[in-house]
């Protein structure tokens, strides 16, 4: 019993005196890593590469800006270099013994005066999308700092959604990265500042079998890299001053909604601009603090340099209205430069040249979230724009079969409408000279456009209707206000007709609503509340004057059933849109005349002639939805109620003239035999230059018919839209007097009258089965409202009668054209 007793005490006393395990201090736990001073130090393991990052006590319970771009990446998951992710607010918190980060909500606005600001975050729900253990605590003099293992944050999608959601309609066979793979995911670089810590990190995907192996640019589908940067800031300092939008003047902004407000559009959207402080605040024209710097990256071909100088600086002129001189300034990164220009803290004009261009430019910016702010922002432009180099068979599909990334795509116009430039000055052997004007007011044309992007201008699509059909070409006109209105625009190419003298290709300053949305976005405010209210006030009363008019691509009518004013369109130029199609269509049928032969160079194949053609092809295109527009179409005008009169109404139907006038010139120009006729001899050199197998899945005969056809559908997509139809009835109640009958009857004999006693073309046979489908599809249809499809029959048994073999039997047009009659009589049968 005894030796028992004492073996139990013993047991007990080394119980007792068993020591804790000793927590590992910061130092210990780093001592292999690599340690980076910032915003947040951050310590990466100099043998597997993986991160560690200190957090404060005095850095909990604040807000930061994320923001994400694609360093780098393929088209086909729907990456490119410089494109821009994600801008957010996020937040840091301690949890017991974890630090957890959220996404938090800038959504709403709750005024502390306000009772209800107590319930402020009543059902809305912030992001919680990480919450890590604590590693090591150690007090400092002045803090307490926390270290987490920040690997499983940084090399997972936790941050940002980096593979591309399913769509259900295609998720078979479009492609797919597959699945992360974190084990061959890697942080390639780490970036610390005082104010801001960015990782530059590859995220490696793997589909072991994939369906669809991408483009050329993937090397192998079942593994793909696509390169990220990640970025923490600082927010800025508080003393900069949020300015409201408004819905007169297209600013992109943070989209805010007062929930203690009572209004009847309770929105407080704060427009993003960049912070710029006057030198001297009591000048009328002064210097800023701290100007807005670009940096033209070193990959900018040299002999555009100067060019694309020129062009950033153009906007100096807008900003001198608004009260700053020199507030846009231009710098060239040396090519020994030891920053690269994925750094945020640079603004840089950057260059590539990619397999499949997502753009010819892009004007992204990121900013503070709370107040609008631009902290930061960048502008790509592709080598493409410059090039011969085209997808002509995506230029012979309808829009709607074309899908593209969602970035601006003015560059991608423009490269095509500077092909159609080129093209004309070579057919009228036009001076070295005049080919440097049209490429120089082009290149300045596009900067002046996606720098807009990043000031914080929306597009304006409704900007090209400035100027009247007589003006296009007035040089001094032109070089005194600008040829369109803004060179936020999608503007075509103001091409002069064959016996008029060129004017101005593009506009190359900026336009009267440029300068008049830099004022209202940039001029400081007055010290006096009232007097400011009032300047704010009166300057933008003037939005109702024509020059200042805007529509950005919530209005634009490029797509079928899309918008209602014609006017706000990417394909038109000039106050009469109807008048400048049909001139189009009469520049575009005199180039094609002896276009093979402008083609036929020795020791070239026929791939010149092949883009010519489909450039040709894809404008009469858009000169035809130019006009179809106008069919259905209302005028939008917006204001305040004062700003409206019997002149000025918010909406005005298109007058039943123009209407019927832009059938008249669709049936003559785009519907009609001839429209797309092309000389035997053309159609037989339509032959692209062979590279290997790549007809392998298909035939290198040019598809004329399908490409005709499937420029009728997509004009026949809009005409007979259900939205459109139905606007037509809508209106009569305010002012149209064309109605749908009137409509598709005037269609219907723009489509069958023309050779109704004779033979007829592949195109119009296609067209006039094509159209009848259309009707047919209606009947059935319930998109379509009863009046479309009381109008829909009615010219169904109209075709009946047209083509009805009793009249026509064997004693009019070919053996063909019968079929086709039977044809369509066989369709109608039972209607």
């Amino acid at each position: 019993m005894l030796y028992g007793f004492i073996f139990l005490s013993a047991l007990a006393w080394a119980e007792e005196s068993k020591e804790e395990p000793k927590e590992k201090t910061i130092a210990e736990l780093t001592e292999k890593h690599e340690v980076s001073e910032g915003l947040f130090t951050v310590y990466q393991d100099s043998k597997t590469g993986k991160i560690k990052m200190a957090i404060k006590k005095s850095q909990l319970n604040k807000e930061y800006i994320y923001f994400a771009y694609t360093h780098n990446g393929v088209l086909d998951a729907w990456h490119f270099r410089g494109a821009y992710r994600s801008n957010r607010i996020v937040s840091l918190k301690k949890h017991f013994n974890k630090i957890e980060f959220s996404f938090e909500n800038t959504s709403y606005y709750f005024d502390d005066t306000s009772a209800l600001s107590k319930a402020a975050d009543a059902n809305i729900s912030p992001s919680l999308f990480a919450s890590v253990e604590i590693q090591a605590t150690e007090k400092t003099e002045t803090d307490e700092v926390y270290l987490i293992d920040a690997q499983s944050i940084l090399v997972s999608e936790a941050l940002h959604q980096i593979k591309p959601s399913a769509n259900p309609e295609f998720s078979g066979w479009s492609f797919n990265l597959g699945s992360l793979k974190q084990d061959r995911s890697k942080i390639k670089q780490v970036r610390n500042y005082d104010k801001n810590t960015d990782f530059v990190i590859d995220y490696v995907y793997n589909n072991s079998s994939p369906y669809n192996s991408g483009s050329s640019a993937v090397t192998d589908a079942r593994n793909v890299t696509i390169t990220m940067q990640h970025s923490l800031i600082e927010l800025p300092e508080s003393d900069y001053q949020s300015r409201f939008d408004d819905f007169r003047v297209g600013y992109f902004f943070e989209r805010v909604t007062d929930l203690t407000s009572t209004e009847h559009a309770p929105y407080r959207d704060l427009i993003t601009r960049w912070k710029l402080v006057k030198k001297n605040p009591n000048a009328e024209l002064s210097e800023p603090i701290e100007p807005i710097t670009w940096w033209m990256e070193n990959t900018t071909p040299v002999e555009y340099r100067e060019t694309v100088k020129e062009g950033v600086l153009l906007w100096n002129k807008a900003f001198e209205k608004a009260g700053f001189k020199n507030a846009i300034v231009v710098k060239q990164q040396p090519d020994d430069a030891t920053w690269d220009a994925g750094d945020i803290q640079y603004n840089v004009l950057r260059w590539t040249s990619s397999p499949q261009p997502p753009f010819g430019g892009y004007g992204p910016s990121f900013t503070n979230p709370r107040t609008g702010e631009i902290i930061g922002a960048d502008i790509m432009l592709e080598f493409v724009y410059m090039t011969n180099r085209l997808k002509y068979q995506e230029l012979l599909q309808r829009p709607s079969q074309s899908h593209t990334v969602d970035t601006c795509q003015f560059g991608s116009q423009m490269q095509h409408e500077m092909m159609l430039g080129k093209a004309a000055l070579e057919a009228s052997n036009s001076s070295t000279e005049e080919m440097g004007r049209l490429f120089k007011e082009g290149l300045k044309h596009l900067v002046l456009h996606e720098v807009g992007h990043t000031l914080g201008l929306s597009h304006n699509m409704k900007a090209s209707s400035m100027v009247s059909p007589e003006d296009l070409h007035n040089m001094e006109l032109a070089e005194q206000r600008g040829l369109v209105g803004s060179v936020m625009d999608y503007t075509p190419l103001n091409l002069a007709p064959k016996d008029q003298p060129q004017g101005k290709y593009y506009i190359d300053m900026p336009g009267p609503y440029d300068v008049w949305a830099i004022q209202f976005g940039y001029t400081p405010s007055l010290t006096d509340e009232n007097a400011e209210a009032t300047r704010v006030k009166e300057l933008l009363a003037r939005s109702a004057d024509p020059l200042l008019t805007f529509g950005n691509d919530a209005d634009d009518m490029r797509y079928p059933g899309k918008g209602l004013d014609p006017r706000v369109l990417i394909t038109d130029l000039s106050s009469d849109g109807i008048g400048w199609a049909a001139q189009r269509f009469d520049i575009i049928d005199d180039l094609s005349v002896d276009l093979k032969q402008k083609y036929e160079k020795p020791g070239k194949s026929w791939q010149g002639l092949v883009n010519a053609f489909s450039i040709l092809m894809s404008k009469k295109y858009g000169a035809a939805v130019t006009t179809s527009r106008f069919i259905g179409g209302v005028y939008v005008e917006r204001g305040v109620t004062e700003q409206f009169n019997k002149n000025r109404m918010p909406f005005t139907p298109v007058a039943e003239q123009d209407q019927k006038r832009a059938m008249n010139v669709l049936a003559k120009k785009f519907f009609a035999p001839e429209a797309f006729d092309a000389p035997a001899e053309l159609l037989q050199h339509l032959q692209a230059q062979r590279r290997g197998f790549m007809f392998f899945s298909t035939s290198e005969d040019p598809k004329i018919h399908q490409w005709v056809l499937n420029f009728h559908q997509g004009i026949l997509a809009h005409l007979l839209h259900p939205t459109v139809l139905q606007r037509l009835t809508d209106t009569q109640r305010y002012g149209n007097t064309y109605t749908v009958n009137q409509m598709i009857s005037d269609l219907t004999e723009a489509i069958f009258a023309a050779d109704l006693y004779g033979s007829l073309n592949g195109f119009r046979q296609n067209l006039q089965v094509e159209y009848t489908q259309n009707l047919l599809s209606m009947l059935d249809n319930p998109m379509y409202d009863h009046i479309s499809q009381a109008a829909a029959l009615d010219n169904i048994r109209q075709i009946k009668k047209l083509v009805r073999p009793k009249y026509f039997g064997l004693c009019c047009g070919d053996e063909q054209s019968r079929a086709h009659r039977n044809y369509i009589a066989s369709l109608v049968k039972y209607r």
